[in-house]
């Protein structure tokens, strides 16, 4: 009976920890990209080709970007990124295709992609703070700027 349970547990420990792998953002269509014509294909075309681009170039919108990528996350561990495909499609003041480019992990950072972390003031607690911090009938912090992270003492009193 113990064996079985041990077994059990076993099973149960490793199967949390199979990867979990995630195809996300454009799925590349190698027919309907084939199918692109530099210097006839305007944005209405590619648009019907391709669907709506993942991403647009930032300051005008004669770049468009295609972007797919797979992860890889085992267990609660930080998700890695194994690949990304990105297809950029270039277009002139008129809006015809003027070139098309693949780019990949190895091409380095042709879009800047955002981390989705944002930076707090203050500081990291470790275990240990965080359990003497949080325990009941002790006084927290006497320092009103870690009181209020803002910095200020409230509204002004009238």
């Amino acid at each position: 009976m113990k064996k079985l349970v041990l077994s059990t547990l076993c099973l149960v420990l490793l199967t949390g920890c199979t990867p979990v792998i995630s195809q996300r953002g454009y799925l590349p269509d190698p027919d309907a990209e084939a199918g692109i014509n530099v210097g006839k294909d305007n944005k209405t075309t590619i648009e019907e080709k391709l669907g709506d681009p993942s991403l647009q170039a930032t300051f005008n919108n004669d770049t468009w970007y295609y972007v797919s990528s797979v992860e890889k996350q085992v267990a609660f561990f930080t998700p890695t990124i194994e690949s990304r495909h990105i297809l950029a499609i270039y277009f002139n003041k008129d809006g015809k295709v003027v070139d098309m480019k693949h780019y990949g992990l190895e091409d380095g950072h042709v879009v800047a992609f955002e981390s989705r972390t944002t930076p707090t003031r203050g500081r990291e607690l470790t275990f240990l703070q965080q359990l003497f911090n949080a325990t009941p009938g002790v006084a927290g912090a006497t320092d009103q700027r870690e009181q209020n992270p803002g910095g200020g003492g409230g509204p002004p009193g009238g």
